[in-house]
């Protein structure tokens, strides 16, 4: 007889995946029309810029929204960005088949380096290594940037908007342009789109606040945003590469390319009204001439963090070699013995006792023998995580050596350690995983067994040995006598 209830079920489940589907290309929706209303609106504002002609701009956010945006959320979303260049170039100069010719260049450039990144580059995390950047750098900034550089002077070349003659100096206007839009804002929306929470400390954040208003109040005064200061030459130009430096060193990628963008507004403000070190004889050259130095700041910037996180990352690793057990994770000898001298001051300064368990795995060698070494080597981490389940956050596990452990219980008397002890064979025995496994246990008390390191561990070794010759019938767990 059919079941009525399974067809209700799959209509159910059917409907819930239809539901689901609808939803989910609503957002989809939703995120292509955003990206195309930030494209347009930045592509406006730059195209304000242009002096040489009203279609290239030597300022050119888009390519980095563009880029960032086919990285960061899939090449689906290219139907956005063609869409958003199509209305910014219709709306400003040339007919509808010169703003298809330069919508398809654009296009096909942020499609390009998109896939390049992510193919070569690392792609959403292009910017934590210094060769995956400088790869973003050559594909997404240099090569493909060039593509629409060449399908927009040619479009505008053949539609009779532009002579031939300029077709050099348009082209290098829109190549510069928008290689510095991808250099700067790409890794901004990428690393702040994949995280916008900030775990800063109070510290952090007053130094945060200190950088920042250090960095307006340059730029501001070297650009003229604030007031009219005659700057010009080259010495003044490195005058904001500290604080870039600062940033990098003393916070990260995210911060980086958030003061690279806002130093980016300020230099271009004070340039477009004739301030600052990069004003030349026209419009367009000092802005070419900003978008050079923004664009290997940017570069500089976030190598100089990459390698930074680097080597913390690396030094953060040799600190965890030099006191934790590579095999098992748990705190190796070195750490067990600051651990127990910060415990015997800690007595010293409060006068509670601590105890150490010593545990010794049975039979290991046989375990090697009979399965081999890699199962050998799993029976130890199987014990390192049996130490972890039983004891408590402020004790200390730790491989004492070979198939030996040890545990250090701060504020635990020898009888409680005991308890603990027997917590710990318990849950071996209930372990039903082949081999099956086993220890003897030794427990000293501080400062009962013991005033040194020394003694105490030797306390819990002597009452380890003795575990492990016991008479028949004498006790599982052995303290020191």
């Amino acid at each position: 007889m059919a079941n009525p209830g399974r067809g209700v079920n799959n209509s159910t489940s059917r409907a819930s995946d239809l539901s689901f589907l609808r939803a989910l290309d609503h957002r989809r929706i939703l995120v292509g029309l955003a990206v195309c209303a930030a494209y347009i609106l930045a592509g406006k504002f730059s195209l304000r810029l242009a002096s040489v002609h009203p279609s290239a701009s030597p300022v050119w956010p888009p390519t980095g929204i563009a880029i960032a945006t086919l990285v960061g959320l899939g090449l689906r979303f290219w139907p956005a960005v063609f869409a958003g260049a199509f209305v910014v170039n219709l709306t400003t100069a040339g007919s509808v088949l010169t703003s298809l010719g330069i919508s398809a260049g654009n296009t096909l450039e942020a499609v390009l380096a998109a896939y390049l990144v992510i193919r070569f580059a690392n792609g959403r995390r292009a910017f934590e290594r210094t060769w995956d950047i400088l790869r973003f750098a050559l594909y997404g900034a240099t090569l493909c940037t060039a593509v629409a550089a060449t399908f927009g002077v040619t479009s505008l070349t053949l539609g009779g908007f532009a002579t031939w003659g300029q077709y050099g100096l348009i082209w290098r206007t829109w190549w510069l342009g928008d290689a510095a839009g991808a250099l700067i804002f790409t890794p901004f929306l990428l690393l702040w789109g994949a995280n916008l929470s900030l775990s800063w400390t109070k510290r952090q954040l007053m130094e945060a606040g200190v950088l920042l208003a250090s960095l307006i109040a340059t730029a501001g005064i070297l650009f003229g945003v604030f007031f009219h200061a005659r700057m010009s030459g080259d010495p003044w130009t490195f005058l904001c590469a500290p604080f870039l430096v600062w940033t990098a060193f003393r916070f990260g990628q995210r911060e980086s390319s958030a003061v690279i963008c806002l130093l980016s507004m300020i230099a271009v403000v004070g340039t477009v009204h004739g301030r600052g070190p990069f004003v030349r004889e026209t419009p367009n050259d000092s802005l070419l001439l900003l978008q050079t130095f923004l664009g290997f700041m940017a570069l500089m910037t976030l190598i100089f963090g990459a390698e930074v996180t680097e080597r913390r990352r690396q030094e953060e690793h040799a600190r965890m070699l030099a006191v934790s057990d590579p095999l098992t994770g748990l705190a190796n000898y070195r750490l067990l013995l600051d651990r127990l001298d910060s415990e015997i001051k800690r007595y010293l300064r409060e006068g509670r006792p601590f105890s150490v368990i010593l545990l010794d795995l049975d039979g290991l060698k046989k375990i090697n023998d009979a399965h081999g070494h890699v199962v050998g080597s799993l029976a130890l981490c199987r014990m390192a995580e049996v130490l972890h389940l039983s004891c408590r956050a402020i004790d200390t596990p730790a491989r004492y050596g070979g198939d030996e452990f040890a545990l250090v219980l701060p504020g635990t008397s020898a009888e409680d350690a005991r308890r603990v002890a027997q917590r710990i064979s318990e849950r071996l025995r209930e372990d039903v995983e082949i081999p099956r496994l086993s220890v003897s246990i030794g427990i000293s008390e501080y400062p009962r067994d013991g005033a040194t390191i020394e003694h105490i561990l030797s306390a819990a070794d002597q009452a380890l040995y003795n575990e492990k010759h016991r008479i028949p019938g004498r006790s599982p767990v052995t303290q020191s006598p």
